[in-house]
């Protein structure tokens, strides 16, 4: 399919784990014909761990992806931004939000030293998209897709990440927002559902704009 016209520029996916938002940017990068920065998850050493024992490990693995991000990030920064689409499945501001959760006081007053020195460094999105789902259904995604070292997660654990996102993102400013609740919503299967969200990006959003797709779009 040709690229179509998208307004912005350079495009961050966001959403807790299991809401599909790699899914969906892979999908978003290849509509537009845009050049895909998917975070680098999986490489990190220190991810089966943390899940064994996230007191234990969630500062290594916190240190982990805030540098892989950081570097991929200043990838960006040699590219032509204005010439070239981008669509990143994160927002490096959010690194903020498993910190939060994850790290003991002392080693979050650590991790604040650190952060904000990299972050000044790092371009912002022309739009951020938070996909955004219930507990339950981020835990049934979760289960759907069957990572061996996520079998670990409860739903405890899911509920503070979410209710985190989800305060985060109420109070988001930096960038043009939209948030998309995706509970009742396919838009891996159904091409329905992507068109649809597609259209809601291509319209202008200044500020924040909250779209809630009913799963039947038949009758818009």
């Amino acid at each position: 399919m040709s690229a179509e016209t998208l307004e912005p520029k350079y495009v961050a996916v966001e959403g807790v784990i299991g809401v599909g938002k790699t899914s969906f940017a892979q999908l978003l990068a290849s509509r537009i014909d845009a050049e895909l920065i998917n975070e680098e998850v999986l490489e990190n050493p220190f991810l089966v761990d943390f899940y064994k024992n996230r007191k234990r490990f969630a500062f290594s693995c916190q240190l982990y992806f805030l540098i892989s991000r950081f570097q991929q990030q200043q990838g960006l920064m040699v590219r032509d931004l204005f010439a070239q689409r981008i669509v990143a499945d994160y927002l490096f501001a959010k690194d903020s939000i498993f910190a939060s959760v994850n790290l003991s006081d002392r080693e979050l007053a650590l991790y604040n030293r650190i952060a904000p020195v990299l972050l000044s460094d790092i371009p912002r999105p022309d739009l951020v998209i938070y996909l955004q789902a219930s507990t339950p259904t981020l835990l049934n995604r979760i289960r759907n897709r069957n990572f061996s070292f996520e079998k670990s997660i409860d739903y405890d654990y899911i509920e503070v990440l979410n209710k985190a996102y989800d305060y985060y993102f109420f109070n988001y400013s930096e960038t043009p927002l939209l948030v998309v609740k995706t509970d009742e919503i396919d838009f891996v299967n159904n091409p329905e559902h992507f068109d649809d969200l597609i259209e809601q990006i291509n319209k202008p959003i200044s500020g924040k704009k909250y779209y809630s797709p009913a799963g039947n779009l038949a009758g818009r």
